[in-house]
């Protein structure tokens, strides 16, 4: 990877072509150069046949020049750096801030390419190929060009692994605007490379992670919370938030599902160690325990069992006011008030 900066100042990262696939494009250009030189060759011989000795070989070596330097220099000029050769290979050339190149790079390279490729075989390019620490050649020195790869494999996109369930929306009125970026990426490669570090590495960093950025966000990690499960819980809001300024209600509610980075269907949050496992869900207390699950006449199957027995630990008990067996009689609510008979 080659950093170049560009004339505002902008850095770009490039992969300099290196010599195996740049001696490849050149000898592809050769081959095809020198079929279009022989045609050219022969239809001049045919041509020139009534010339004296003296005319054809100065078509000759006008043929020459104009087919094997002449060429390249054009097609290199009109294509942007792109010649047949290069455009197989994936390569292109670029001026040294990164720009297309024009007419006089591509001369300066055509005609130190006549010596450097041509007359020596290709041994002084070579050995500048090797020599340089960016596989430039003599031309591109002299030309302040550079032969980059255009076609760069794609990396695998890393999986960020969701949040579960029951931390979906928990963080919607954090404030986020006080995290750097730095933080985020952190977190981000954090969440996708967990599973390959150690155990006890891999909690000692998701809990500086997670101090860092409760100090950021000014509220404390919840109790009971593993970090990285807060870390990807709040890592998901904020891409939640994002889709939402970006796109409006409709993909933001989307992205609530799949917006950490995970596929459609992909499962929950799953770590292998203990520490990371989400906290077990706190008992039924003795009172709706011990309450009866009589179903309500009202409607029979519109409520879970949990809600049909009266009060639960969330508060979302039977209706007041109505009877558990039919009879008419008033049950207390579950704040307490009798109603007056």
């Amino acid at each position: 990877m080659s950093e170049l900066v560009t004339g505002e100042a902008v850095a770009l990262e490039l992969r300099p072509a290196r010599l195996p696939s740049r001696a490849l494009a050149v000898l592809l250009d050769l081959l095809v150069a020198g079929a279009v030189y022989l045609i050219v060759t022969v239809a001049m011989i045919a041509a020139t046949a009534s010339l004296d000795e003296a005319a054809r070989m100065a078509l000759s070596i006008a043929t020459f020049l104009l087919v094997l330097v002449g060429g390249p220099i054009a097609v290199e000029t009109l294509s942007h750096g792109r010649s047949l050769g290069k455009m197989a290979c994936g390569l292109r050339v670029v001026r040294d801030d990164g720009g297309p190149i024009r007419f006089r790079h591509a001369l300066v390279r055509g005609a130190i390419g006549v010596i450097e490729i041509l007359m020596t075989f290709g041994v002084i390019a070579c050995i500048a190929s090797l020599v340089s620490a960016r596989g430039r050649r003599l031309g591109d020195v002299f030309a302040g060009t550079l032969v980059v790869r255009e076609r760069i494999p794609a990396a695998p996109t890393a999986f960020v692994p969701p949040p579960p369930p029951w931390l979906a929306g928990r963080f919607s009125a954090l404030d986020l605007s006080a995290v750097p970026d730095g933080l985020w990426l952190a977190i981000r490669q954090y969440l996708t490379r967990m599973q390959q570090l150690d155990p006890q590495v891999g909690q000692d960093m998701a809990q500086r992670l997670a101090a860092d950025l409760a100090s950021r966000t000014g509220a404390p990690v919840p109790v009971g919370v593993p970090p990285a499960m807060y870390l990807a819980a709040v890592l998901h809001e904020r891409r939640t938030r994002e889709a939402r300024r970006a796109f409006g209600q409709g993909p933001a509610a989307e992205g609530a599902v799949g917006g950490s980075g995970a596929p459609s269907g992909a499962p929950g949050f799953s770590v292998p160690q203990s520490p990371f496992a989400p906290p077990e869900p706190s008992p039924a207390s003795p009172q709706s325990a011990s309450a009866p699950s009589q179903p309500s006449a009202a409607s029979p199957s519109s409520y879970p069992a949990g809600a049909r027995s009266g009060s639960s630990a969330h508060g979302s008990g039977g209706h007041p006011g109505t009877s558990a067996s039919g009879t008419g009689r008033t049950e207390p609510p579950s704040t307490g008030f009798v109603p007056p008979a």
